[in-house]
């Protein structure tokens, strides 16, 4: 059983985090049809002298509807304050109404849920080019929190998906690398945990699907990458706990990678995106190790 304590600690962050009014955006584009089919963008703030970096946010939220990139503002907004240029991305998540026996709304979409991500990684160098040219789309960091952090790990490696995916490159992204904070990093374990009420399994569709599904998409199974990847956790984190990061790297340990892990103490699922929080400090520089 959970410690109260502990929950208590994880509502209050939670509350911290969501309290930051929502920031509006200097340019949104449209990467398709569908309405979630868009991208924020955030200009750096003060003054730059020559092309930045781009930070490219996977928001978090279980892969579920009710969360969409509207609770990521704030932190895409922080990253644009510390120099960064900022593209922040939608996409299709669950549905909002409970369905597949499930008590809560259901977890993603097979498979638009990918095609979106894939889709809006193809065409950020096109709209970046018109909505944020002073983003130097040589220098891009892919960053993303909790379910986010799975899409961040799995856009950073689909040159290693199954031959046959349709979202397979044929070569590496170009990405200076990846920073992935709390991520649903490994899917078996992650079910183990019991992360998010299942919602990994219900990404993939339920149980009937999950052998066939999971080679494409468990960010576990997609490694080596060779794309420099750095994964921040909370010590204290409840919601997707500790040993899925720690997992995570160590099976990139088996496939000959290096991943960094960082561990914070005294912090839990939350304080990572909450830009009143000393934790998002830390994040903004492991993502400028990576960009600069």
């Amino acid at each position: 059983m959970t410690d109260p304590a502990a929950v208590e600690r994880d509502a209050a962050e939670a509350a911290s985090a969501f309290a930051h009014p929502a920031v509006a955006p200097d340019v949104t584009a449209a990467y398709g049809q569908h309405p979630d089919h868009v991208v924020d963008f955030y200009a750096p703030r003060g003054e730059t002298t020559g092309p930045v970096p781009l930070v490219v946010v996977l928001h978090g939220g279980a892969w579920r509807a009710p969360y969409d990139r509207q609770h990521a503002t704030p932190f895409a907004d922080f990253l644009a304050r510390r120099g960064f240029a900022v593209a922040n991305v939608e996409y299709r998540r669950g549905s909002s109404l409970p369905h597949q026996n499930a008590g809560t709304p259901v977890a993603g979409r097979w498979p638009e849920t990918f095609d979106d991500v894939a889709a809006a990684m193809d065409a950020l160098p096109g709209l970046v080019a018109d909505a944020l040219p002073q983003a130097d789309v040589r220098r891009v960091v892919v960053t993303g929190h909790s379910a986010g952090g799975h899409l961040a790990l799995w856009a950073a490696a689909r040159h290693v998906l199954p031959h046959g995916s349709p979202w397979r490159l044929s070569a590496p992204p170009m990405l200076r690398g990846v920073v992935a904070l709390a991520p649903i990093a490994d899917f078996t374990v992650a079910e183990e945990l019991g992360v998010c009420g299942g919602a990994s399994a219900q990404l993939l569709g339920g149980a009937d699907h999950w052998d066939e599904r999971l080679p494409s998409a468990d960010p576990a199974a997609l490694l080596p990458t060779g794309i420099a990847t750095a994964v921040v956790q909370g010590r204290d984190d409840i919601v997707v706990p500790q040993a899925v990061a720690e997992a995570y790297v160590a099976a990139a340990a088996k496939a000959g990678e290096m991943v960094g892990l960082t561990l914070l103490d005294g912090v839990g699922h939350f304080p990572l995106i909450d830009p009143a929080a000393d934790a998002c400090a830390v994040v903004a520089e492991e993502i400028s190790q990576l960009a600069w």
